[in-house]
Order: structure tokens, then sequence, then C-alpha cells
């Protein structure tokens, strides 16, 4: 892969229906909007074919266990072709609400193998840089969705696929892989994650220092204005105040 496509950063905001990725995802994009780097937003499932078919599955009732995993795979597989990976070599941001983290709980909390899946995920599709997994307990979820949204749960979001959903995020410990608690309020989440993401992937595509930067405050290139992190840390609403540095 070229320097250039390297530059790409793949960030997935997870967790159970109601746990208010969509928000998070929305805050982290208007924080970036200004900064000059191109910023891609997406979810899944998409408003393609697959994404279609599965959307309408939610209210008329869901595809086989095995019919419903193909359409995921196969609408992913249309989404990284199309948007994602183009947008990553290009070494743009991409935020994705849902990706395949949410595959795996799902289709685990219908009887698929965890493992399985797991392995099928990893093996097909891109590793994101980080993934916000934002954790709350099915009751808040599903008042959310009744009152914060004003719709009627789906056949994705009964309570108990919806607490099967959670067992399986909750046990996902990679290192990519950052859990919030999304009971806490808006702007707090927001802070966390803009926090996280400036001081981690955004660091780590974006310093000057290939070996890692240690302290911006005695680095030449963040004195001279040269490290495009600390240039872009500074345009970031609030990230300034909130990074360790």
């Amino acid at each position: 892969m070229s320097e250039f496509a390297q530059r790409g950063i793949l960030i997935a905001v997870e967790g159970i229906d109601g746990a208010g990725k969509t928000t998070q995802v929305r805050m982290l994009v208007n924080a970036l909007h200004d900064t000059g780097e191109s910023v891609t937003a997406s979810k899944e499932p998409t408003n393609g074919q697959w994404g279609s078919i599965l959307r309408q599955s939610a209210t008329t009732g869901r595809l086989p266990l095995e019919q419903e995993l193909e359409a995921f795979i196969n609408d992913r597989q249309e989404h990284v072709d199309g948007l994602i990976l183009p947008a990553l070599k290009s070494g743009g941001i991409v935020i994705l609400d849902r990706y395949f983290y949410s595959t795996i709980a799902y289709q685990g909390a219908r009887g698929a193998n965890v493992k399985t899946v797991w392995a099928e995920m990893v093996k097909r599709f891109p590793l994101p840089d980080v993934v916000f997994l934002l954790d709350v307990d099915p009751i808040i979820g599903i008042h959310r969705i009744a009152n914060d949204r004003g719709e009627k749960p789906n056949h994705f979001e009964d309570r108990a696929n919806l607490s099967q959903a959670r067992t399986i995020f909750e046990a996902m410990h990679e290192e990519n892989i950052h859990h919030l608690n999304g009971a806490l309020p808006i702007d707090a989440i927001h802070d966390q994650i803009l926090e996280f993401f400036v001081d981690g992937p955004l660091k780590a595509k974006r310093c000057a220092k290939d070996y890692g930067c240690t302290d911006s405050y005695h680095c030449m290139f963040a004195q001279s204005n040269t490290c495009e992190w600390n240039n872009l840390r500074a345009r970031i609403p609030h990230a300034h105040a909130l990074s360790s540095y």
C-alpha cells in the first residue's frame, strides 16, 4: 500500500440499537468538518440493493439466518468496494454508523457461530483503525427508539435479541475496540470519542514523527507549524483542550 493510501483512517461506531451511534457519528463529522480533511460518513446496512432488502426485512420479518448473513456480506462488499476503500486510498477519514461488528453480534444472537463469523469478516473486509463501541442496557435502547426517535421497535430491536447482541458486543476485546458507556450524557461521550481519536488514529496517521510523538511542546515540527497532526488538532473544536498535551 502506498504512503498516500496509508493516510486513510477508518472509524466504526458500534453498539445495539438505541445506543446513540448515529448521534455520535454526526457529532464527530461536525467536529472534523472544517479541518480541511476529507471526511466521509456512511452507514450499514446501506441504501443499496442488499441493504434495502435488509431494511425491509426489519419491518416485514427477518430473513433466514444464512440468507440474512449472505445479504449483510453482499451489502458490505459493495459498500467497501464502492465507497470505503476508494475514500481510504485517497487518504480520507471514513466514519461508519455500524460495520461488521454488528453482523457478528446480531447474527451471533440468532445462533450463528461468533468465532466463525468473526473470522470471515476479518478475512474479507478492512479492519478499522478504531471502533467506538457504545454500551447501553437494552431497556434504555428500546426507550430511546420509542421516545427519542418516535419509532416502534422493529424485528431486530426486541429486548431478548438486543440483550444477546449486547453480551456479544461486551465480549469484544481487540486492540482497536474502545468500549464507552452509552448512557452518559451525549456531550461527555463525544468528548471521549474526540479525545481518543485525536490522540490515537489521527496522531498515528498525521504526526510528523513517524516513530511517534512524545512531547509536542518541545517538538520542532509542532513549534514550526510543520506537524500536520498538531495543526489539525488546533483546528478541531475542543480537541486542543481535551488532548493530553
